[in-house]
């Protein structure tokens, strides 16, 4: 296992806005007040959504949609640097009107209502391409 560790910094919560974009709102969030690193989780509601899973064979993404309310129980993610751009790599599980949960990458949602907790930690992570995996990871 690699390992830095980290000092936590500044201390957040939220509320995002109903009709955006749940991971956007977090990567324009993160823009706005300069964090370089941080992890946060939330709960609330996406009118729609799509997850993305893995194909650890295929070393491909697949998308899949959901056009439907969903309630997020919960969405948990970091952020850090990839290239040039804040990335808020998130994962979300949601459930139906019966109770039944799907799970994945978020790649997005519409938000309906949702609540955050964001901790910042004083360094820079950055994402690099992984040989093995194929997936862009924290190379620390």
């Amino acid at each position: 296992m690699d390992y830095r560790e980290v000092e936590g910094a500044r201390e957040f919560v939220a509320r995002l806005e109903h009709g955006g974009d749940w991971r956007a709102q977090i990567e324009a969030f993160a823009e706005e007040q300069d964090i370089d690193a941080a992890f946060f989780y939330g709960l609330g509601a996406v009118q729609d959504a799509t997850l993305m899973f893995y194909d650890q064979d295929d070393k491909e993404y697949e998308p899949i949609e959901f056009d439907e309310p969903l309630e997020v129980t919960p969405a948990v993610g970091n952020i850090s640097w990839l290239g040039d751009e804040r990335f808020a790599h998130t994962h979300m599980t949601l459930s139906r009107d019966d109770g039944s949960v799907i799970a994945g990458h978020l790649d997005s949602a519409t938000v309906f209502a949702g609540e955050l907790y964001i901790r910042e930690f004083e360094t820079t992570l950055e994402r690099a391409h992984d040989e093995t995996t194929d997936l862009d990871l924290w190379p620390l």
